[in-house]
């Protein structure tokens, strides 16, 4: 094997090394000279079970300064949709106030839940994560089972932002435990979700096998309230409180935060790729997926459904082909079952869409476009960007992706680091993602195949160590590295 040159670019894998350049093995797939390292921004995610998103770039940047003292470094939080989506949105921001509401948890128990509200030049604001209310790790593992968990809660949560004031909504729909569509969602905002005989549907994917009739609170979507005689007819059905709740509702805007494109249905939809994550066996995940054509069938086609909503909102997605089109937003109209993004969190991506009038967008550009990171991109030479694992799903709309291309757009250079790399880093490097790609785990000598010694790093107390460990030795090989010419060389 040899290690080839190009653009002043040095690639190299497996038992390759890159001598006389550096004795260190096996760090990283590519490596450049002369790399600018006067201000860096470091902007990853959290490395889940091990740091924050603030706390892992705090260890970034002390090892860094550890070995260039006088170089300028920024920490930015940042978040994909998930963990850490409402910190990474709120860093820096003055005026936020962080609230608590009780809400109808995953298993039907009444559980505390938290978001936060801020003041927007656009209007109120209140940023949530559904995981809050409808989160896996509020289910224990010997009662998972997406059959029955709910996002009821999600709904109360929305309630309760919208009773304070908000009229703008920024949702990030990772980490879920449900498979029900986000039709108990739905159910908290005031729509009938109806059995056969006229009652309401029980909680979970199971309620999507029983559902025959939906029906939405009068004053949604094209009915006019600002009427007195409109809203007269409305208190008829709904009650006076309900009016006001619904008038209020009607006109709140939805950018949900998604970090997936998985359609509702189909061999790439919610039931078949999550489900199984989330406690369902086998047969379980066909029956749900039975449900959730089911319920698709009856929000498409019924005329009491939400279907005639979808013509009045000039949101959502066009169909798309999932395998060549990238989550994003536009202003279409058109979104059904296969829409991208549809299927995350159990389809409550699909139920924003298709009643709410979401917006369902990448949740890495949302909090890039809110947080302002293009200046600090701008004002940076390198960045530093990653997450726990980097691999082929890195590249799916995941934060170090989203960091990189923002970098490119200003063509700063780009160094990853990972716990660990998985199948697909090496992709990472040569689609131009990253220009360097390290794991902490090659870095340090960790075995990533004997399980105690990974559990062994991934506690809280060793990871920062270990991070800040690798960013010095990293920042130490980049110092020398630049400070003379490296030249490729043949190798046995």
């Amino acid at each position: 094997m040899c290690a080839k040159q190009a653009d002043g670019i040095i690639i190299y894998k497996g038992d390759v090394k890159l001598q006389p350049c550096t004795k260190m093995d096996d760090w990283c797939f590519s490596i450049q000279t002369g790399v600018i390292m006067k201000k860096i921004l470091v902007a990853v995610d959290s490395f889940k079970g091990s740091m924050t998103s603030l706390e892992a770039g705090n260890a970034i940047k002390k090892g860094i300064k550890s070995i260039l003292p006088d170089t300028e470094v920024r920490v930015r939080p940042v978040a994909d949709g998930g963990e850490g989506t409402t910190d990474a949105l709120i860093y820096g921001r003055d005026g936020v106030s962080r609230e608590r509401c009780y809400v109808t948890g995953p298993l039907g128990d009444r559980i505390t839940a938290e978001y936060t509200i801020y003041n927007a030049a656009d209007g109120r604001t209140a940023v949530m994560e559904m995981a809050a209310a409808a989160g896996l790790p509020l289910v224990p593992e010997n009662r998972r089972d997406p059959m029955h968990t709910t996002t009821y809660g999600v709904g109360e949560m929305i309630n309760d932002a919208v009773s304070k004031g908000c009229e703008r909504f920024i949702i990030g729909i990772g980490g879920s435990a449900t498979n029900d569509g986000g039709i108990g969602m739905l159910q908290a905002l005031g729509f009938s979700c109806l059995d056969a005989d006229g009652k309401d549907v029980p909680y979970g994917a199971a309620g999507l096998g029983v559902l025959e009739r939906m029906i939405r609170p009068d004053g949604m979507f094209g009915i006019d309230n600002k009427s007195g005689q409109k809203e007269a007819e409305v208190s008829r059905v709904t009650g006076d409180g309900e009016v006001e709740f619904v008038s209020k509702l009607m006109h709140c805007s939805f950018r949900i935060a998604c970090d997936v494109t998985n359609p509702l249905v189909g061999e790439l939809g919610c039931s078949r790729v999550f489900a199984p994550q989330k406690g369902a066996n086998a047969e379980t995940v066909e029956l749900m997926e039975e449900y959730m054509k089911h319920y698709a069938d009856i929000v498409e086609e019924s005329v009491e459904g939400l279907s005639k909503s979808a013509q009045l909102i000039d949101c959502g997605y066009e169909k798309t082909d999932v395998d060549t089109e990238p989550v994003g937003e536009n202003e279409t109209g058109k979104f059904d079952r296969y829409t991208l993004g549809a299927g995350a969190a159990g389809g409550l991506g699909y139920a924003f869409l298709m009643f709410l009038g979401g917006k369902l967008t990448l949740g890495i550009d949302i909090v890039l476009s809110e947080t302002g990171l293009e200046a600090d991109v701008e004002w940076a030479d390198t960045v530093i960007t990653g997450e726990g694992r980097i691999d082929a799903q890195t590249m799916m709309g995941k934060t170090p992706s989203g960091v990189a291309r923002l970098a490119n757009k200003y063509g700063r250079y780009v160094i990853a680091i990972g716990g660990c790399l998985g199948d697909g880093a090496e992709a990472c490097i040569k689609e131009g993602v990253f220009n360097e790609c390290y794991a902490v785990n090659n870095v340090l000598g960790i075995d990533d195949s004997d399980p105690e010694q990974v559990r062994t790093a991934m506690k809280p107390e060793n990871a920062v160590v270990n991070l800040t460990t690798c960013a010095a030795k990293i920042t130490e090989l980049k110092k020398q590295m630049s400070a003379r010419v490296c030249r490729p060389v043949r190798l046995k």
